[in-house]
């Protein structure tokens, strides 16, 4: 006889069918298989099937967890048990004290005993990696609906965070373009626009500085309210002839990773491709490509919050199926250090069950990364307890660590710009760094600081991360050979923030005291003041970026705006004119932490008008081109986007400055080829567009170049500057991504308000050497009267000595050393102002925005 209590239990079971069988499918939704060849879901299909889901199943929860650029909802997805679901504060407390580290052993004990272990996954950031977004419903529904004895499991030890779209705006683009092209020879190529509205395939270059409102979304989930053990993040970039990267990743590793994450990784990447083998899915790939080195990546962040941090790159993107020939499989796929590549023979530890080749699909993509997030889900559920406990052992070993280093670091309320100082508090704030502000001034390290200064204690459980962002990077010399070329970093090799910003930080030694209050919520600069009216008008300095976004809305409200130049050893600034609208100052003083202070007497006033700003657009996306365009609408500046049509037809004439952003002089001029894109995307600005700008500068106008554009304009402008090191093979000279120091003339008009030595971001960038003009006539006769060159003026050089300043360089000593980084070339009425380096690389090196600002806004 069956007792009442297990007639309860079969009851339950029975109505949790029935509800479980009313749980939508994708296909439902879509009306078409994820994952089916020629075939896209877009955003608006997928927030719908996410909605439904949550409204179907007692076992996922559906939130907003913030907006895209373009005001799209970002969706977050809690899927586990129904139990789980409404325990969830529970489960995050117990994460959160966890990763904190701030209690005891005993704690810790029970809570990993008691708690579930939290694992984010997500559907990638890159739209045009197109699968993980269409591979993520079903994911959803697996982990909702499924009832084997694994799901069961995973479901009761498991919170899953989903995270489906974390790039809504390129999702719809991408979709959007697809189908424009589909049935076309274009329907494999990407969109001649950026899949992120500002920075395309830099949106996962942005997870330090957190400059987007996705990338600050998400971290607010991961760092200062979720804190999960497991961070998974979906690309599609897979080796060609394999089918998914996945770890173990090559070298080097970060030292200032707990090597608890490393071999956390490692153990992830093992158990993924132990499935992959087992159910016979070839072609999984390890110790390629990608490191565990660089900070500032969506799974590289997570190492230094000492959080396993995954990343898998999935092959074939793209809806459209291929045939790989196998006769024509390649003997190695992707190179490592050392090597010309991994052997496709199946003796690699690293690739031991090789992919032949044949027919590819996009639904075979969809499936390697269902594999991979089940992979990663089963191992979690078996490690519940060990993931909880080994945050927190990761945690006491950081702050344990400090006790036998320095003590804190102290951000001084006196700055040079202290904008960028609470800049730099409030990107440490947004990595889940503790930190506090003085209410009164205090004595450590041998010196007073003010009231307002920020303090970053060093024992805190986060400590990898702030070492990482406060402190130099020293990279390894790494050769493919011994004394050969140098086997490059993925991505950069230093991106020290103090340095990149422009802001005094003081490591402080010993403990001392001070009285303060917790810094909770977004930190601001402090308010400025504007003094009461006592003469013609009020002092402006010029030392921070906020005052640049001050004078472009003072000029935008038809305030009188000049520059003045200061007497020796004061600070240059703007001259504003009075108007009854003290309010506007008011605000503007207490929005931007700038001063306003009376002057008596303007001294040689040189009057300014708000710029209207010409943003070359080409038709090949450009991810430069929208970190421009998003600094400068940042800062006020009047903006119009010139595509190469607007530029070939001539008419500049309402135009005051144009700036051509980092980009290839080949990709300027010529653009797409025929037959890669739709015809009205074909070319670039030709013959025709450079004669134009030529004019438009002759007759006046300013362009302005950064990095890699500047060889169009010497080239084309005919202009007396070579880049001295273009052309050296990099076992000379390489530096590819790092810090270097920067001699800035403070006395030129474009170098106004600047620190007289800054950090400037060298990404395989230029040094100027001025050229003399050939003496050489006609048919090789000596000309005894050449054309004068144009006038040069050198803004900033690269120092002459200790010129690295976090990373990693080759030779530049011998070849930077003293060479012009910042130049004006008068031409004709007009000027040429070229940066061999990008002052505002990915919004991070704000120590040099002021040299673009002074480029765009000179009087």
């Amino acid at each position: 006889m069956i007792s009442r209590s297990a007639w309860g239990m079969v009851l339950a079971a029975l109505m949790a069918a029935q509800a479980l069988g009313q749980v939508p499918h994708p296909r439902d939704v879509f009306g078409f298989e994820p994952g089916a060849d020629y075939k896209l879901a877009d955003y608006g299909q997928l927030a719908d099937y996410y909605r439904k889901l949550d409204a179907a199943s007692p076992r996922v929860q559906a939130i907003e967890i913030g907006q895209s650029v373009l005001e799209r909802p970002m969706l977050l997805l809690f899927i586990s048990s129904s139990d789980n679901l409404a325990r969830l504060e529970e489960w995050r407390t117990a994460s959160e004290k966890l990763a904190r580290a701030r209690i005891s052993a005993e704690e810790a004990e029970r809570l990993a005993d008691q708690g579930k272990a939290i694992v984010w996954i997500d559907a990638g950031l890159h739209a045009t990696e197109r699968a993980a977004a269409q591979m993520a419903p079903l994911l959803a529904y697996r982990v909702a609906t499924e009832e084997t004895p694994e799901m069961r499991r995973i479901r009761d030890d498991v919170v899953l965070l989903l995270m489906p779209i974390m790039n809504p705006d390129g999702l719809q683009i991408v979709v959007d373009w697809y189908k424009q092209v589909l049935g076309t020879p274009y329907e494999t190529a990407s969109p001649p626009e950026l899949y992120h509205h500002y920075v395309g395939h830099d949106n996962n270059r942005d997870w330090f500085m957190n400059n987007m409102p996705e990338s600050q979304a998400v971290n607010r989930v991961l760092y200062t309210q979720w804190y999960p053990q497991v961070v998974y993040n979906h690309h599609q970039t897979g080796p060609a002839w394999a089918r998914i990267f996945l770890p173990p990743f090559k070298d080097p590793v970060n030292p200032r990773i707990h090597p608890g994450v490393t071999t956390g990784v490692n153990l992830f990447g093992s158990a993924m491709a132990n499935r992959f083998a087992l159910k016979r899915m070839p072609g999984v790939v390890s110790d390629v490509i990608y490191s565990m080195w660089w900070n500032g990546g969506m799974r590289t962040v997570p190492y230094f919050h000492n959080m396993i941090g995954l990343l898998t790159e999935t092959s074939h993107s793209t809806p459209t199926p291929r045939y790989y020939d196998p006769e024509k499989r390649p003997a190695s796929v992707a190179s490592r250090r050392g090597s010309q590549g991994v052997p496709t023979d199946g003796t690699d530890i690293f690739y031991p069950y090789p992919w032949q080749g044949g027919e590819s699909h996009f639904r075979d993509a969809v499936d390697y990364m269902l594999t991979a997030s089940m992979a990663v889900l089963d191992l979690s559920s078996n490690l519940r307890r060990q993931l909880l406990f080994n945050i927190y052992s990761m945690g006491r070993d950081a702050i344990q660590a400090a006790e036998d280093d320095f003590y804190a670091y102290v951000i001084p309320a006196h700055q040079w710009d202290a904008g960028e100082a609470a800049a730099l508090a409030e990107v440490l704030r947004q990595g889940g760094i503790e930190m506090e502000r003085a209410v009164a001034p205090f004595q450590a390290g041998g010196r007073t600081f003010q009231s307002g200064s920020i303090i970053v204690p060093a024992a805190q459980a986060f400590r990898p991360y702030l070492l990482d962002l406060m402190e130099k990077q020293d990279y390894p010399d790494r050769r493919r050979t011994p004394d050969g070329p140098p086997d490059p970093p993925y991505d950069l090799a230093g991106w020290t923030l103090p340095m990149q910003m422009g802001v005094e930080t003081v490591r402080v030694e010993e403990e001392f005291q001070a009285d303060t209050r917790p810094l909770e919520g977004a930190v601001r600069v402090l308010a400025g003041a504007v003094d009461e009216p006592s003469g013609p008008g009020y002092f402006l300095s010029a030392r921070s970026n906020a005052a640049v976004r001050a004078v472009n809305q003072l000029l935008e409200e038809d305030f009188q705006v000049a520059w003045i130049d200061a007497p020796a050893d004061e600070e240059d600034g703007y001259y504003v004119a009075p108007r009854q609208v003290d309010g506007l100052l008011r605000r503007m003083a207490a929005d931007l932490g700038v001063d306003f202070k009376a002057l008596p007497q303007p001294q040689s006033p040189r009057w300014l008008k708000r710029p209207r700003v010409g943003l070359y657009k080409s038709h090949v996306a450009n991810m430069d081109e929208g970190w421009t365009r998003w600094l400068l609408e940042n800062y006020a500046f009047e903006l119009v986007s010139l595509q190469d049509e607007d530029i070939r037809r001539g008419d500049l004439s309402g135009i005051d400055v144009i700036v051509l952003p980092d980009h290839s002089a080949e990709r300027i001029l010529n653009g797409h080829r025929p037959g890669f894109m739709p015809h009205q995307y074909v070319g670039g600005l030709g013959l025709e567009g450079a004669l134009a700008l030529k004019r438009y500068v002759q007759e006046g106008g300013r362009l302005v170049a950064l990095d890699g554009a500047c060889d169009f304009a010497i080239e084309q402008f005919g202009l007396p500057l070579r880049d001295a090191v273009g052309g050296l093979p990099p076992q000379r000279f390489f530096i590819p991504g790092s810090l270097v120091r920067l001699s800035v003339d403070t006395s030129h008009a474009l170098g106004r308000g600047m620190q007289k030595e800054v950090a400037a971001s060298f990404v395989r960038s230029r040094a100027f050497e001025i050229v003399e003009p050939s003496r050489r006539g006609e048919g090789g006769v000596e000309d005894t009267k050449p054309a004068p060159p144009p006038p040069v003026e050198v803004v900033a050089r690269y120092a002459a000595e200790d010129i690295l300043m976090s990373g990693w360089a080759l030779g530049e000593q011998r070849y930077l050393s003293g060479r012009a980084a910042l130049v004006q070339v008068e031409m004709g009425e007009g000027q040429v102002v070229l940066f061999a380096f990008r002052p505002q690389f990915r919004g991070q090196p704000r120590a040099t925005y002021k040299l673009f600002f002074n480029a765009l806004l000179a009087p």
